[in-house]
């Protein structure tokens, strides 16, 4: 061995000092609970669903908090999800704590962070976050550290010396946290390098004889952590590291990939030795077809068998125990019902009549006599209705040199309102097109000549006036629903005259719309307003002040308003058994790294 001169310093730094929670607050917004826990730094973060208990755990690293901080905190009388809350410390570590939230259901929850708090929103009822909202908190970890949101980066689960070789291990960009150290050597062996490094920071190291082949290395490193000068190394001689417990097994880039290769060829002949079993799986909900396509690419090639039985609804695959399980695995994932949607619809209409009529309706109409008339023809009259018509008229036949004095005073005011209310609902499977149709009909008279005859002869003929509702439902992965509706609604108006038929009054929409489950959405709407001012009488006398009602006819004004309104509602009727919080489970399952 090549002898050397070389110089190790080590500059030792007192560990990282444990973060404190200051204070745990539980909050209700809306639809979403809150658990707000605030920090004075930054703190390392992991959450993850236990589906089986309907439990979220939520594990802070490293921290320190006061007990009266721990206590539970009882959520129950509030309607959201969550039930009861309890913090304690982890099983297993002294600076982690552990916070449990009970759930009455499997919902979905999102980590985040914001000024020194640790933020878990978790929905009051399934559906509540959108797809982009799900999928930001899809993670079960998440490291606070505004410095390195940008970065993806390979983070320590922990300070424990296991955490730091297992980081080690990975590949990609790294968080050093080891204590620091100073190196300056001059041309020494590379396993005698790493064997420092192990003897300092306290871990166990085993060294392949290649290692020791390789040229020396010449480094200057300054107050650095050990695991960062640990991973230069490495990548300056190609050294690839395994991990068991607190043992680090050193080796060539070569070698692993020999080894790598050779494993591939062992897993390659066990596979062929391994015996064959015969599964039967029944498909409730799928079809054969369908689901056969899927399974067929998740096979053994060569070896495996599938068969299907109509008859019995099927199927038969012959295959590895490994293959069968994971076959086994997809159809309980995929054989589920087909989600139920109930549509709800309500239109609501309403309009308002105003109108108002004030003034003589004839003006006064008069007669001068100047010879007295006879006595016998007086006549004076006078009338008075206090229910609509004119309010106040008189009529004098003589009135000393006045004959056949009359005059009709309008008051009158009248005001209507009305309101309509359907509520069209219907029931129909995912991507399947539903129609729901309310007729009402109405008839009107029809006078025609018959041949040889010359009398009229009135007929009746039917009209209807249709509600409409057709609506086509897409169950989207995280529980929202797509619809492509089409509503029309008419409805009978007013008739011209007896014998004529209604005026008809349609509404029609045509629209796309995505909400939440249980959720309501306004999807149109019409506002009229109709105005109507008119009065006659002679020109220019009409206008004149005070006397000008005299020479004209009464002012009307008529308003009348029509609103329309239509909502709608989809609910999936059977989203546990559609496996919708299966997915949401096995989604939080898969995402289990640490940002």
């Amino acid at each position: 061995m090549k002898k050397g001169f070389f110089l190790l310093g080590l500059v030792l730094t007192s560990s990282v000092f444990a973060q404190e929670i200051k204070n745990v607050n539980f909050i209700q917004e809306g639809e979403v609970s809150k658990l707000v826990i605030e920090v004075d730094k930054d703190v390392y973060a992991e959450r993850f669903h236990v589906a089986e208990d309907k439990q979220i755990i939520l594990d802070l690293k490293n921290v320190k908090v006061l007990p009266k901080l721990l206590r539970g905190i009882d959520t129950s009388e509030f309607p959201g999800s969550a039930v009861y809350i309890s913090g304690y410390k982890k099983p297993g570590s002294t600076n982690d704590i552990r916070f449990a939230i009970q759930l009455r259901d499997n919902v979905r929850s999102v980590l985040e962070s914001k000024d020194n708090k640790i933020i878990l929103n978790i929905e009051n009822r399934f559906g509540v976050f959108s797809q982009n909202k799900a999928r930001a908190g899809e993670s079960t970890a998440q490291k606070v550290a505004q410095s390195e949101d940008a970065i993806s980066l390979n983070i320590p689960k922990s300070n424990s010396l296991e955490d730091i070789l297992e980081n080690l291990t990975l590949s990609g960009p790294k968080k050093y946290i080891g204590k620091r150290i100073s190196i300056n050597v001059k041309e020494i062996p590379v396993p005698e390098l790493l064997n420092m490094i192990a003897d300092t920071s306290g871990f166990n190291i085993i060294i392949d004889q290649e290692i020791a082949k390789m040229p020396p290395l010449t480094l200057t490193l300054t107050n650095v952590p050990w695991d960062q000068a640990l991973d230069t190394i490495m990548n300056l001689s190609k050294l690839v590291a395994q991990k068991n417990a607190n043992i680090l097994i050193m080796k060539t880039l070569a070698m692993a990939s020999r080894e790598k290769e050779e494993e591939l060829r062992a897993a390659q002949l066990r596979q062929g030795l391994e015996p064959l079993v015969t599964r039967v799986f029944l498909i409730n909900y799928a079809t054969l077809a369908d689901i056969s396509k899927i399974i067929k690419d998740y096979l053994t090639p060569q070896r495996s068998t599938m068969q299907i039985d109509e008859r019995t609804n099927s199927l038969i695959v012959k295959d590895t125990v490994d293959s069968i399980e994971r076959v086994k695995k997809i159809i309980e994932t995929l054989d589920t019902q087909t989600p139920q949607i109930l549509i709800e619809a309500k239109i609501v209409e309403a309009n308002e009549d105003y109108s108002k009529e004030i003034g003589l309706q004839r003006g006064i109409r008069f007669g001068y006599d100047p010879v007295t008339p006879n006595l016998e023809s007086i006549g004076p009259g006078f009338s008075f209705s206090s229910a609509g018509g004119p309010a106040l008229g008189a009529t004098i036949g003589v009135y000393k040199k006045l004959v056949n004095l009359d005059f009709n005073l309008q008051l009158l005011e009248s005001e209507s309102k009305g309101r309509v209310i359907s509520t069209p609902r219907i029931v129909t499977q995912n991507k399947k097109a539903a129609t729901i149709t309310s007729s009402s009909q109405t008839s009107f008279r029809i006078q025609a000549v018959q041949t040889g005859s010359i009398a009229p002869v009135a007929t009746f003929q039917n009209i209807a006036a249709d509600l409409n509702l057709q609506v086509t439902p897409q169950v989207t992965n995280d529980g929202a629903v797509s619809m492509q509706i089409m509503l029309s609604k008419a409805s009978f108006g007013d008739r011209p005259s007896a014998d004529a038929p209604p005026n008809m009054n349609r509404r029609n929409i045509t629209t796309s719309v995505l909400v939440d489950n249980g959720s309501t959405v306004v999807i149109g709407g019409v506002y009229e307003t109709n105005t109507l001012e008119s009065t006659s009488g002679i020109p220019f006398l009409k206008d004149l002040p005070l006397v000008g009602w005299l020479f004209k006819t009464p002012n009307v004004t008529k308003i009348k308003k029509n609103e329309l309104i239509i909502f709608i509602t989809p609910r999936i009727m059977n989203q546990e058994e559609a496996g919708f919080s299966e997915r949401q489970t096995a989604k939080s399952a898969v995402s289990s790294n640490p940002i």
